[in-house]
């Protein structure tokens, strides 16, 4: 039974929930990013492209899900459909309906695929089905749960910013690291101010803060062992790769989390950092410096502050990677000299 919960458990929560940031990434996020380019004088069409992308979001993620999970070329084709469908109907919890729609659609679908001589039309008539009728009547109360939750964390956030700013800093970034998606939770919770939520972008700026906590301060405090090359993997790719050392010494998680502790009540209490990007940048770090940049559009976008100044500067350079690299070098040098972490032990693999 033991077995048989671990295999699921990775099949839906880091095999799908990887997949599915990844399609969003491919879509929504990277569609942003050609929307912000268009701005630049001359370069409009971007803004039609980037547009487009975005629209694509919802069968992005289903495609991506039903890929990771193995499916047959039919499930996969008829899962953008679906995908396009829960995304519709789930409102603001659109990303989470995706995920859950798309996974029971793909695997009752894998139950005809390629079992009957009609598998062409078996197969997509009985995907689209299921995730059709759940995405019509299941989704809108996904997107309602979300809804209620997205209320909570705001109100929370506003009235207790500085219990909130721990708690959401160093859950997201806890879940940056381990094998599942951050980006795809903080997509499913809907932690930006884009819908004009000051609360949620303040859950945003503190997520930030906890996800470049982990990935700088990985990165700053095994240097030694890992060089340049583990610096730049980690500090602008993924603190997951520590992830094999965790399990094998889980004290040398304990800097970046104390620190991801510190940076977001800094976040979200003096320097009042807030997310008004794409709820997964939330979710990103300085995984190509996203985070950050997402921060800064935030700035320039009109939304807040009145104006930028030196301040605010200071603040998102301190919160996103001075902090994290000084705090997380100070409590792992601490550690070596009490014995907790040894030479070695955050060695990345070859």
């Amino acid at each position: 039974m033991k077995a048989i919960l671990k295999k699921y458990a990775k099949r839906y929560f880091v095999d799908a929930m990887g997949a599915m940031a990844m399609g969003l990434f491919a879509s929504l996020l990277i569609g942003t990013i050609f929307k912000a380019l268009g701005m630049i004088p001359g370069l409009s069409v971007l803004t039609k492209i980037g547009a487009g992308a975005q629209a694509v979001a919802g069968p992005a993620m289903a495609v991506a899900i039903a890929w990771s999970m193995g499916a047959h070329p039919l499930v996969i084709y008829s899962a953008a459909a679906v995908g396009y469908l829960a995304n519709s109907f789930g409102g603001a919890g659109g990303p989470l309906a995706v995920l859950i729609i798309a996974i029971i659609a793909v695997e009752i679908g894998m139950l005809v695929s390629k079992k009957t001589p009609v598998d062409l039309l078996v197969t997509p008539f009985v995907t689209l089905l299921t995730g059709g009728l759940l995405a019509v009547f299941v989704a809108p109360w996904i997107g309602k749960l979300v809804d209620l939750l997205k209320e909570f964390i705001s109100f929370a956030m506003t009235r207790q910013p500085f219990v909130m700013g721990i708690l959401v800093s160093v859950l997201i970034g806890i879940a940056l690291t381990l094998p599942i998606s951050s980006a795809a939770i903080c997509a499913a919770l809907c932690l930006s101010g884009s819908t004009g939520d000051a609360g949620l972008a303040l859950a945003g700026g503190a997520a930030i803060a906890g996800c470049c906590a982990q990935m700088v301060g990985f990165a700053v405090m095994s240097f030694k062992e890992n060089k340049w090359g583990g610096l730049v993997s980690q500090g602008i790719g993924t603190s997951m790769l520590q992830m094999p050392n965790i399990v094998k010494n889980p004290r040398i998680w304990i800097p970046t989390i104390l620190t991801s502790a510190i940076t977001g009540p800094l976040a979200s209490c003096v320097f009042h950092l807030q997310n008004y990007g794409e709820a997964i940048n939330s979710g990103m770090g300085t995984c190509g410096l996203l985070g950050p940049i997402s921060l800064v559009l935030g700035w320039f976008g009109g939304i807040y502050p009145a104006s930028v100044g030196t301040l605010d500067w200071i603040g998102l350079a301190l919160v996103c990677f001075v902090l994290p690299a000084l705090l997380s070098l100070a409590a792992s040098e601490l550690l070596y000299k009490i014995g907790w972490i040894k030479p070695g032990d955050l060695k990345l693999p070859e």
